[in-house]
C-alpha cells in the first residue's frame, strides 16, 4: 500500500490556517522575515508587535505598513540567525516562509529560543521538501540553486519541520497539507504552533 499524502487543499484554505495560527499569539511578538507587512491583519490587536526584515527595501516598505497599523516599533535590521534582542524577552515568534530561506536554520531556531521565554510560542509556517527519492524531490533538489539566488534565498529541498522539532520546541498543533503548485504537482507546507519548554523547578 502506498503511503498516505497530506491532504490538498487551496491556497485560500492554506490562508486560513496561517492566520489562524497567527492569531494564536499573545503579548510581545517577534516577526521574523516580516517582508512587507503581509501578516499584519492576522495579529490579534492586542500584540505588541516586532518585525525584523534584513532586506533594505522591504523594510522600508515595512516600516511605513507597521505605523498604518499602529505598530510603534520600528523594524529591526537583522537576520534570524542574529536577533538584537535580549534573552528571554519575548512571548512569541513568527516565522513565515522563512526558514526556508534562512543561511543557517538550526542557529536561526537557536535564537528563537534564546529570545522567547519559557513556555513562549512559535508559528512557523513554511513549504517542505517532498519524500526523499519522488520526481518533486529531485525537481526540488534541482531548482534550489537558483531560488537560493533568485528567490530571497529560498531553499525549496529543506527539511525544516526535522529542524524545528530538533530545536526542542514542544509541539502544540503541527499541520501538513499540500497546496496546488504548477506546473510540478502539488507542494508540501508545514503550518506549526508549538511553545518553548517552561523552566525547570
Amino acid at each position: 500500500m502506498a503511503p498516505s499524502q497530506p491532504p490538498l487543499i487551496s491556497d485560500d484554505d492554506l490562508d486560513d490556517l496561517e492566520r489562524a495560527a497567527i492569531g494564536h499569539v499573545r503579548g510581545r511578538v517577534l516577526e521574523l522575515g516580516a517582508g512587507e507587512g503581509e501578516n499584519f491583519g492576522a495579529f490579534h490587536h492586542e500584540v505588541e508587535w516586532v518585525g525584523l526584515e534584513p532586506d533594505a527595501e522591504r523594510r522600508t516598505e515595512l516600516a511605513t505598513r507597521a505605523r498604518e497599523w499602529q505598530h510603534r516599533a520600528e523594524p529591526l535590521d537583522a537576520v534570524a540567525e542574529r536577533i538584537p534582542l535580549p534573552d528571554a524577552s519575548l512571548d512569541a515568534v513568527v516565522a513565515t516562509y522563512v526558514l526556508c530561506s534562512v543561511t543557517d536554520q538550526r542557529d536561526a531556531l537557536a535564537e528563537v529560543r534564546r529570545v522567547l521565554r519559557p513556555g513562549g510560542q512559535v508559528v512557523f509556517v513554511d513549504h517542505v521538501a517532498a519524500p526523499t527519492g519522488t520526481f518533486k524531490r529531485g525537481i526540488q533538489r534541482a531548482v534550489t540553486p537558483f531560488s537560493a539566488r533568485w528567490c530571497h534565498g529560498c531553499h525549496w529541498d529543506r527539511n525544516t519541520g526535522e529542524a524545528i522539532d530538533a530545536a526542542g520546541f514542544v509541539v502544540d498543533e503541527s499541520r501538513l497539507v499540500r497546496v496546488p503548485s504548477f506546473p510540478f504537482g502539488p507542494t508540501r507546507v508545514l503550518v506549526y504552533r508549538g511553545h518553548a519548554p517552561e523552566a525547570s523547578t
